[in-house]
């Protein structure tokens, strides 16, 4: 089976954890462990987020007064080359010797007149107080908004159209490798004149894990976060867990946009393009998930939506 695995942001750094290498590695490490139990056997393809890494390598570009900070199509292909790095390495330390890998730099066309542009609503890097943002905003030129009690830096976040490298991920596939790519939704271009470029914007991971899972023709899509499924009434004493879902039946119950909607999103357009399944829920539960007895699933196999 062809396994697209989309890493949440939670799996690389979590939320209040200072963004040392150790702790990032600890983290991966903990992920790799739970990929690597559905290794065996399957075809594996692995995407992750990278804000606070982003985040961090722009505060420290900052930092040099000598030159303007690197833009963000050049931090996310950083970010690509220091997460793929740590994930190979710990889940080869996993995984039997003779198991190939390889992280792809991967390039994501978008749209110039997409409309996130005028509307920055992706946050990315650290959090602060609402002191901390506003000064850096004025300071920066940067768009901010809340992230709970605090604020983080929010950019524009375009619909991926297009994964250039989507051919030599194929080709490693079909040789039997262990592949990342499309870090933090791949890393955002744009024609202009003819001519490819870099752009300031980040590109949905989840979004684009779904583009990638459909042109790789793959048979699952997990979208791992950190809680095991998708609820209705999330956090109140009415919720309930999705075992199950028609797209048609999910989207209509609105999920918010800063959390589980564009996993949502995702997972109900991979089922929609394909009519193979999608499955949110907990990494931890990933040999259930490849078994289809864990996480919501999302399928046109079947109408409406059942619970757990």
């Amino acid at each position: 089976m062809r396994i697209v695995i989309a890493l949440g942001g939670n799996a690389l750094l979590r939320r209040g954890e200072a963004m040392t290498a150790e702790n990032q590695r600890d983290n991966v490490r903990i992920a790799c462990e739970q990929i690597a139990k559905v290794a065996p056997g399957n075809e594996l393809v692995i995407a992750h987020g990278n804000g606070p890494q982003v985040g961090l390598l722009a505060l420290q570009g900052a930092a040099y007064d000598a030159a303007n900070p690197y833009p963000l199509d050049v931090l996310g292909a950083e970010t690509e080359g220091m997460i793929g790095y740590m994930i190979e390495q710990e889940l080869g330390n996993l995984l039997p010797f003779e198991v190939p890998f390889a992280t792809i730099l991967t390039q994501v066309e978008v749209d110039p007149a997409d409309p996130a542009f005028q509307k920055p609503t992706k946050p990315i890097g650290p959090v602060y107080t609402k002191e901390e943002a506003e000064l850096l905003a004025k300071e920066k030129g940067w768009s901010i908004a809340p992230d709970g009690n605090k604020f983080r830096r929010v950019v524009p976040s375009p619909r991926p159209k297009q994964i250039f490298e989507i051919r030599p991920v194929k080709w490693l596939l079909e040789k039997g490798t262990v592949v990342v790519c499309a870090g933090g939704g791949g890393i955002p271009t744009m024609y202009d004149g003819g001519k490819l470029k870099g752009i300031e914007a980040v590109i949905d991971k989840d979004l684009c894990s779904a583009l990638l899972a459909e042109q790789l023709d793959a048979d699952l899509l997990v979208i791992a976060t950190d809680v095991d499924a998708a609820y209705i009434d999330w956090g109140k004493p009415t919720q309930k867990g999705i075992a199950q879902a028609h797209p048609d039946e999910l989207e209509r119950l609105g999920f918010a946009a800063g959390s589980m909607g564009p996993k949502v999103q995702a997972a109900c357009e991979f089922a929609i393009k394909t009519g193979k399944a999608a499955v949110i829920g907990a990494l931890p539960d990933i040999e259930a998930i490849a078994r289809g007895e864990a996480g919501t699933r999302v399928s046109t196999a079947k109408p409406g939506i059942t619970y757990r």
